[in-house]
């Protein structure tokens, strides 16, 4: 085993930790980033909305697995801080077989369900063939998520976020060049675009579950271990399953905005998947920063390290709101370079709307920041139920505003982009409220 953050300088080892992840989760962005930008450039402003809608419905379906995956995660750091090997090798085992359960039964019903999602996204009819189409493909890659998701959690859990980095690169890189083969060489359309991104899953996953098992044999389970003890599996579930709620709301409600976001027609459906994909890369740094920060704290709860939990916060929330106001500025004066990235440079509404976005919405990445870390601490010190609150606050905000300001005629659809920053605002508010008023209890 490695990656023992509970010695060393707090923010050196908290940092050195966080960039491989950072590094690695903006490789996975590339995944549909690759989608979007191939499309939309090769096959017009309806292709980059189906993809673009899809991408919303498949975020929400894979934060149900990562939820699960981050909340074990949570519980293979403290087991690794408190050095129960016996103990961490159970809950990997026990861990695994329930996730991969959910996982089949996910990929079943969404298939299932895929001639519902037109009506509930309310998908406009020049649109549904493309994303239907799409969707019938990416599907297919629901179990190469898991396979990367479990195993990138647990050797991260255990302070190697390196090795997952390096298998998401490879990955990465064989997405945008199969992209390119199948859609502009093959001209495959939609569907080829989603071949390429399940092939890219399925090596990012297979691959990292085959290493884990060659080369890091003090993390293997044997006979013994393979036990599903029911206190053990409360345990997890503990940890895994509302930190699984808390992902799958935050994204039912962007899911939700989604529906909305398409009953205005191909145009804004378009340029909010642009958008996105900008808005995604942008704090996904300090998403990362926040899982990395979640690690640190779960280790050092563990081995009973108050001092260096408490300088953790410290150090994290300052390095996050530096982050966030140099990211702010940044996609505020690039705004319409970015935009055309994803879309000609003919599609002038498509481009208009897309810099509104990014204006209202760029601006206030400090609440995002700061939302990410009080995510991370409650589920490191074993209050994952917090962090579901703080969600329904931000997300509940969000969807509910976002109905009633673009119902206005005067503000229409910007009133769906300013509902975002004060959801998140209203739930910063009430996570460092709470922290405030049950810190010491919380530490100890």
């Amino acid at each position: 085993m490695n990656g023992d953050l509970t010695r060393g300088p707090v923010m050196k080892s908290m940092l050195c930790f966080a960039v491989p992840m950072i590094l690695g989760n903006l490789l996975q962005q590339c995944y549909n980033v690759a989608d979007t930008l191939i499309v939309g450039q090769f096959l017009g402003a309806n292709a980059l909305a189906a993809v673009g809608s899809a991408y919303t419905l498949m975020t929400f379906l894979t934060s149900i697995l990562l939820g699960l995956c981050m909340g074990s995660g949570a519980l293979f750091s403290i087991r690794f801080g408190q050095k129960d090997e016996n103990g961490l090798k159970e809950a990997i085992f026990a861990s695994f077989v329930m996730i991969a359960v959910i996982t089949v039964l996910l990929n079943a019903a969404a298939f299932w369900c895929l001639d519902g999602i037109r009506v509930f996204l309310r998908v406009p009819a020049d649109v549904w063939p493309l994303m239907r189409e799409y969707l019938a493909v990416i599907f297919c890659g629901i179990a190469g998520t898991f396979l990367y998701n479990y195993f990138a959690s647990l050797l991260r859990a255990v302070g190697n976020s390196i090795v997952p980095l390096i298998f998401l690169a490879i990955s990465a890189l064989l997405n945008i060049g199969l992209d390119l083969w199948f859609v502009v060489g093959l001209n495959r359309g939609a569907a080829g675009a989603a071949e390429a991104t399940i092939i890219s899953q399925y090596v990012s996953g297979v691959g990292l579950a085959v290493y884990y098992w060659l080369r890091f044999p003090g993390l293997r389970i044997q006979k013994r271990h393979m036990k599903l003890r029911l206190q053990s599996l409360r345990e997890i579930g503990s940890f895994s399953i509302l930190t699984c709620v808390q992902q799958s709301v935050m994204n039912l409600g962007i899911l939700m905005v989604q529906g909305l976001v398409n009953s205005f027609g191909p145009t804004i459906m378009a340029a909010f998947a642009a958008a996105v994909k900008i808005d995604s890369f942008a704090y996904m740094p300090v998403q990362d920063f926040g899982n990395a920060f979640s690690t640190f704290i779960a280790q050092n709860y563990g081995a009973g390290k108050r001092e260096r939990i408490q300088a953790g916060l410290k150090g994290a929330v300052a390095t996050a709101l530096i982050f966030c106001v140099i990211i702010s500025a940044g996609v505020w004066v690039l705004a319409r370079p970015l935009m055309l990235l994803f879309v000609n440079a003919s599609e002038t509404a498509i481009i208009a709307e897309g810099i509104r976005y990014l204006h209202i919405e760029g601006a206030f990445y400090c609440g995002i920041g700061c939302l990410f870390l009080l995510y991370g601490l409650y589920r490191a010190l074993g209050r994952p139920g917090m962090s579901v609150v703080l969600t329904v606050i931000s997300l509940g905000t969000r969807v509910a505003l976002a109905y009633v300001l673009s119902a206005i005629p005067s503000i229409g659809v910007a009133g769906i982009w300013a509902a975002v920053p004060i959801g998140w605002a209203l739930a910063d508010a009430a996570g460092l409220g709470y922290y405030l008023a049950k810190r010491k209890k919380l530490l100890a």
